[in-house]
């Protein structure tokens, strides 16, 4: 396969390759396996949404609702692992992905148990450090939230004094 051949074929990450890309862990990993990838472009991966989820507990207890903020770290994270895969690189203990913006954030429907969260993310520019996308989520075909995201990559300052 040529480079460009392999840099357009179809790449998809389970959850063992999602968690080299990703510093979350349970209860804050919102990715579950990346459908599609094309580097320095774009990504589709899902997060499946169950009635097991902690925060369902209080939001709601009668009528179970995903917390929109949840479906905007979700695509956050899906962009974070979009920006490593793109840098050729993985993050390790010093590594912090930061929200520097979140621009035109919509909320279209509700996403509940048993729902799978499909996010669309695509690079729009990169500019001095400053990663900016273009990102959706939308369950069964229809937009549940989209958005603006812009984020950085920085060392964990904590971590780099000790």
């Amino acid at each position: 396969m040529t480079d460009t051949a392999t840099a357009t074929a179809k790449r998809t990450l389970g959850i063992t390759e999602i968690k080299e890309y990703l510093p979350h862990r349970y209860p804050l990993l919102l990715v579950d396996r990346v459908l599609d990838v094309e580097v320095g472009k774009r990504i589709t991966a899902i997060k499946n949404v169950t009635v097991n989820e902690e925060f369902f507990n209080g939001h709601f207890p009668h009528q179970p609702v995903m917390p929109g903020v949840l479906m905007i770290e979700a695509m956050a994270q899906t962009a974070a692992i979009l920006s490593f895969m793109t840098m050729d690189v993985k993050p390790d203990e010093n590594s912090v992905v930061y929200f520097v913006g979140i621009d035109n954030a919509r909320f279209k429907r509700p996403v509940g148990p048993g729902d799978q969260l499909v996010m669309d993310v695509e690079i729009l520019r990169v500019s001095r450090g400053i990663w900016k996308y273009k990102a959706t989520a939308s369950v069964d075909g229809k937009i549940a939230v989209e958005g603006e995201l812009m984020c950085t990559i920085r060392a964990n300052e904590k971590a780099a004094e000790q």
